[in-house]
């Protein structure tokens, strides 16, 4: 049930992105996520920063360009797990007609790595 919440998350993740950028100006880059790995490690690394700011009483006019430019690389570590989680779906949905067209080869290879990838999403 969790892994299906987090599927849906995901999803909806990866369709709110490219609306969330719509009529912004592009200006930062921000760190790229190449893998889930890296991106849980810029998510445990830049939502305490984040953190702390939010925690003032006020923000100074830095303090605000500091969490806009946090968010360009917090968004790129979202943007690649909801990828990941869209491509285990993917996975998860070829296991599942494989099972259904008793495809055991396909069963065995897909779920394999259907495992080996969902496991990097879980906390």
């Amino acid at each position: 049930m969790r892994l299906i919440t987090s599927l849906t998350l995901a999803g909806t993740l990866v369709l709110a992105l490219p609306v969330l950028a719509e009529d912004r100006p592009d200006h930062f880059q921000g760190k790229p996520s190449e893998t889930v790995e890296e991106a849980l490690a810029v998510l445990n690394e830049h939502n305490p920063r984040l953190e702390v700011l939010l925690a003032k009483d006020t923000l100074t006019p830095q303090e605000v360009g500091d969490v806009h430019q946090l968010t360009y690389t917090l968004e790129n570590a979202l943007e690649t797990i909801a990828n990941e989680h869209e491509r285990v779906a993917e996975l998860l949905e070829e296991v599942h007609l494989a099972s259904e067209a008793n495809d055991a080869d396909t069963v065995r290879r897909s779920g394999r790595e259907y495992l080996e990838r969902s496991q990097k999403l879980i906390p």
